[in-house]
């Protein structure tokens, strides 16, 4: 503060200290007759709190004024005076001339009040905002504004604090309730603008498919709902200010939100919920059981003999459904709200992959040749750097074309079964050596003679998946090599929410990777998943920090997928470090694209470069579908799938509509014979899922057993 600004602050009566006017009071008359009186300070002259009102009284005597007791209304009045306003730990406090602005709704501050007639040093908008007397002493309050802003005052005396604090409180009640009216307004102004648009005919020179039309309806249905969730978290903070900090003064009712909850849509056409889906379940998905359903719940041992080489290709390289249905998408993001959970809407069909998530999972090994050489790292550093090698190569191939396309939500119970075969000698064996070639296990079709032969110079890894529950959507997926005694277990819990131009699905759960022969685990987690640019072009990126840990070794990874910046920068970056717990010694850093190439950057100065796009995909084995199981996805989605494959989504939505609509039943009727569900491969432990007979398990039930023999 300048000097001259500083001589300004001090009232009058500190600079020159002239002689005190005898005592006086201004009033205000309220309409209900009563009197309003503010003290004038003793060691400021103007610091009293003068009211003006339109039924102010004049004749009022001095004297009367003096004798009465503080009065207070609810009414509305303009004040102003000197207050103490704590700055900052070097000047402390200082003397401010304060103004209530009742009509705007605002608190403003000048250096003195001959320069109120200026631009006010500062100001607070007052709606939404709490107003708190201090617990420290009688006389200081605060005015905690909404956009975090906030003013620590001083009044000369506590009925001084007090009649300062009502009138805030009052206007302040005014102008929130005020937001809250025109909030209501607004709604039911965009509720007409919507209702004329869906009035119009189909077709026409004005048709309510209009892009247009149905471009205006998204955005001013998007903007109600940016607004609302402002007012609903300015809601949440007032209250959570206000809790125990007001012992008296006004209380403000704070008007809930009139935006109902969206429907669920099939491609465009609105389908109101079923009575089942909009009452709360007081059952968990995962303790109920269909009681219609005669299959069997046994876990399956899958015969290897039945599998053979996928031929099965998905490409969603398509942009023409996307294109066609543009209008679908534009009217069901007019119905949405940001941050809205998607789990229990029905989505478009066609924006659905032609494959399970559980296959997705599935995908995610098809590299199994550096999943196997994790085991073959000599040391518990190389084996960190290896699965963080494996991890970070998995993404690329389990998504299938550029286009951001969702796969099938997996039914409860739905399962998927697959595995791989990757010849011995294509398993990388040291650190910088990487598999680009095709092996023998996954060349064409081998004779009798020879087939025996390739087995055993195979190794073999076998995946199951199987959805868990259902509400919320949880998947539980397994995989191992008996050969190498390393077994992969994890669960995944995926929660979706709409985030305005783009879909985020968080990926909650965690994996654990155990190498027997090592007696290690490997704890990790997976990043989050962004649909962008939904209206356009639809594309994937991966965000997020993930940790990967091994307690025994004391080695762990940090990686992090980095989202594209508004301006600016590179796609699909992804950067981590691998380091040494004890010492904090990173043995080995990571930068690039996840989808694209890595570059690692070792502690002994050597680097390699991995181009996922040129690592060899080594294909899963299947089964085909005629010796399926019915609830196998692809055997339960086949119908579906073929639907899509020829481009007939009405009929792609007919087979997907009857899958759910049954799900539906069998939920119902489990909740209503209160039966629990059984899983058939993964058991709940805790709060997670394992499988039912891990690798882990049946070596130690072989080791007992030759402890017992000897």
């Amino acid at each position: 503060m300048q000097s001259g600004e500083a001589l300004a602050a001090v009232p009058p009566v500190a600079q020159a200290s002239p002689p005190l006017p005898a005592p006086a009071m201004k009033a205000s008359e309220s309409s209900e007759g009563r009197t309003e009186a503010g003290p004038l300070a003793q060691n400021c002259p103007s610091k009293a709190s003068t009211a003006s009102s339109s039924s102010s009284s004049s004749g009022l005597s001095r004297g009367s004024a003096a004798t009465k007791a503080w009065q207070y209304s609810d009414h509305m009045e303009n004040i102003s005076g000197y207050l103490m306003k704590y700055t900052n730990l070097v000047t402390g406090w200082q003397y401010r001339y304060f103004v209530l602005n009742n009509e705007a709704g605002l608190l403003e501050y000048f250096v003195n009040e001959q320069s109120r007639n200026q631009k006010p040093r500062g100001t607070l908008q007052l709606a939404g905002a709490v107003i708190s007397p201090s617990d420290e002493d009688s006389h200081t309050f605060t005015v905690n504004a909404a956009s975090g802003e906030q003013y620590k005052l001083r009044a000369t005396d506590a009925k001084e604090r007090q009649h300062w604090v009502s009138r805030l409180q009052i206007c302040t009640q005014h102008h929130t309730e005020a937001i809250g009216k025109k909030m209501y307004q607004a709604e039911g102004q965009q509720r007409d603008l919507v209702r004329s648009i869906e009035c119009l005919p189909t077709s026409g020179h004005f048709s309510s498919l209009d892009q247009d039309l149905l471009m205006l309806k998204a955005t001013s249905m998007a903007t109600m709902n940016c607004l609302n969730d402002c007012f609903h978290i300015l809601q949440l903070q007032h209250a959570s200010q206000q809790k125990g900090s007001l012992s008296s003064g006004t209380t403000i009712s704070w008007l809930e939100p009139k935006i109902s909850l969206p429907n669920h849509f099939r491609n465009g056409t609105d389908q109101n919920f079923s009575a089942d889906q909009n009452k709360p379940s007081s059952v968990t998905e995962e303790e109920n059981i269909s009681g219609s359903s005669q299959l069997t719940r046994e876990p399956e041992e899958i015969n290897p003999d039945e599998e053979v080489e996928d031929t099965c290709d998905n490409k969603e390289d398509d942009l023409g459904a996307v294109e066609e249905q543009r209008s679908v998408i534009l009217h069901l993001l007019s119905q949405l709200k940001l941050g809205m959970d998607l789990t229990r809407v029905v989505l478009p069909t066609f924006i659905l992959e032609k494959r399970s998530l559980l296959e997705m999972y599935a995908d995610f090994m098809s590299h199994p040749d550096l999943f196997i050489a994790i085991s073959n790292g000599t040391s518990p550093e190389e084996r960190m750097i290896r699965f963080v090698e494996y991890y970070l190569t998995s993404f690329h191939e389990g998504r299938k074309g550029a286009i951001a396309k969702k796969p099938y939500n997996p039914i409860i119970g739905e399962t998927f079964h697959c595995s791989w075969k990757m010849a011995k000698s294509h398993v990388p064996s040291d650190t910088n050596s990487n598999s680009s070639s095709h092996s023998l296990c996954e060349q064409g079709t081998l004779s009798e003679d020879s087939q025996d032969q390739a087995e055993s110079d195979c190794y073999t890894v076998r995946f199951v998946a199987e959805q868990v529950s259902h509400h919320p959507p949880v998947s539980g997926f397994y995989a191992e090599c008996v050969e190498r005694k390393m077994c992969v277990n994890a669960h995944v819990w995926t929660k979706s929410k709409f985030l305005g131009m783009s879909i985020g699905v968080t990926m909650v759960g965690e994996g654990i990777l155990s190498l027997l022969e090592h007696g290690e685990e490997y704890t990790f987690s997976l990043p989050c998943a962004y649909a962008r640019s939904i209206l356009t072009v639809p594309w994937v990126e991966l965000g997020g920090k993930v940790s990967v840990n091994c307690a025994k070794t004391g080695y762990s990874a940090s990686i992090t997928f980095h989202t594209k910046p508004f301006y600016g920068g590179k796609l699909h970056r992804v950067t981590g470090e691998v380091k040494q717990n004890a010492t904090n010694t990173v043995v080995c850093r990571v930068q690039g694209e996840w989808n694209s190439i890595l570059e690692f950057t070792y502690n002994n100065g050597e680097t390699k470069c991995m181009d996922l796009t040129k690592l060899s995909v080594t294909r899963k084995r299947v089964r085909p579908i005629e010796k399926q199981g019915p609830f196998e996805s692809r055997k339960l989605w086949q119908h579906v799938t073929e639907s899509l494959r020829d481009g007939d989504i009405d009929k792609a939505t007919e087979h997907k509509k009857t899958l759910e609509e049954q799900q539906r039943n069998e939920e119902r009727l489990r909740a209503e014979t209160g039966t629990p569900w059984q899983t058939k491969y993964f058991v709940k432990d805790g709060d997670g899922w394992v499988y039912y007979n891990p690798l882990w398990k049946r070596m130690a039930a072989i080791q007992n057993q030759e402890v017992d023999n000897n």
